[in-house]
């Protein structure tokens, strides 16, 4: 058990003690992909479901999550995020919206979990303004594209959905 991070010598689980790690810069962008039926896409491009603003609440859904993601993952620091952005790339040829989040922080640990939580939160919110008139939504590809800093560098996930 001595690989496993968040498992102590009597295999309990616990936080890793970070204290020792220099602070440095990281960053980490993730993404995950809603897909929908035409008539959604169509809706959320030209603002008109009913509930508002689709991509506008789900921004805000993303970045308020990312700043929350230790209350939801049990062994994830409580990080002082320097930036969480949450952007969207819509694709009118398979009726899909690819969500993009980038966190980053000067810190002692890694912000994948919050850039992962960001655009998680994000879809689920995509889903919930449009699943009254289509709730055969699927959200799939989540997944971390990138990230950089600390002891174990930089990571780019080849074959990403671009």
């Amino acid at each position: 058990m001595a690989d496993l991070t968040h498992i102590d010598n009597q295999g309990r689980v616990r936080m890793v003690d970070v204290t020792e790690k220099k602070p440095s810069r990281r960053t980490a962008v993730a993404q995950a992909v809603v897909h929908m039926t035409e008539e959604t896409f169509q809706r959320i491009a030209a603002g008109t479901v009913s509930k508002g603003n689709v991509l506008e609440t789900a921004r805000i859904a993303g970045v308020m999550a990312a700043k929350k993601t230790a209350d939801l993952i049990p062994m994830c620091h409580p990080l002082n995020l320097t930036h969480v952005q949450v952007d969207f790339f819509p694709d009118a040829s398979s009726h899909a919206i690819r969500i993009e989040g980038t966190a980053r922080i000067l810190d002692q640990t890694g912000v994948e979990m919050e850039a992962l939580t960001a655009v998680s939160v994000a879809a689920l919110t995509l889903y919930d303004m449009c699943k009254a008139i289509d709730k055969s939504m699927t959200i799939t590809d989540l997944c971390l594209l990138k990230k950089t800093g600390g002891k174990s560098g930089t990571f780019v996930r080849e074959n990403a959905t671009p």
